[in-house]
C-alpha cells in the first residue's frame, strides 16, 4: 500500500498478487454482492459487498476509486491494483 499527497489530492494504492480482474468486470466489482469467488471456495465465503462499500464512502468523500490489472513487463497479469483518489485538505 502507497499514499501520496500533493495540494490537490490523495492517492492511495492497494496492490496483490492475485489472479488480477477480468477485463469485462472492472466496474462490476464495484457492484452490491458481485462476487468472483475462486470455484474451490463454498458459495458464502464472499460477501461482494467490500468494493461496493468502499465506492460508496470514497464517493461520498467526493473522490474516485477504480480497480486495474498489475503486468509484468511480458504483459502477464500478475494482480490487481486499486486506486482511490480523494480530494486533499490544506491546513
Amino acid at each position: 500500500m502507497s499514499a501520496i499527497k500533493d495540494d490537490r489530492f490523495v492517492r492511495i494504492v492497494v496492490e496483490d498478487n492475485g489472479p488480477g480482474i477480468p477485463e469485462n468486470k472492472r466496474a462490476a466489482i464495484f457492484d452490491r454482492f458481485y462476487t468472483e469467488r475462486p470455484k474451490t471456495e463454498k458459495f458464502g465465503t464472499h460477501s461482494g459487498l467490500g468494493l461496493s462499500i468502499s465506492k460508496q464512502i470514497v464517493e461520498a468523500h467526493s473522490g474516485r476509486i477504480w480497480a486495474e490489472n498489475r503486468h509484468d513487463r511480458s504483459g502477464k497479469i500478475v494482480g490487481a491494483r486499486f486506486v482511490v483518489l480523494l480530494p486533499g485538505i490544506n491546513g
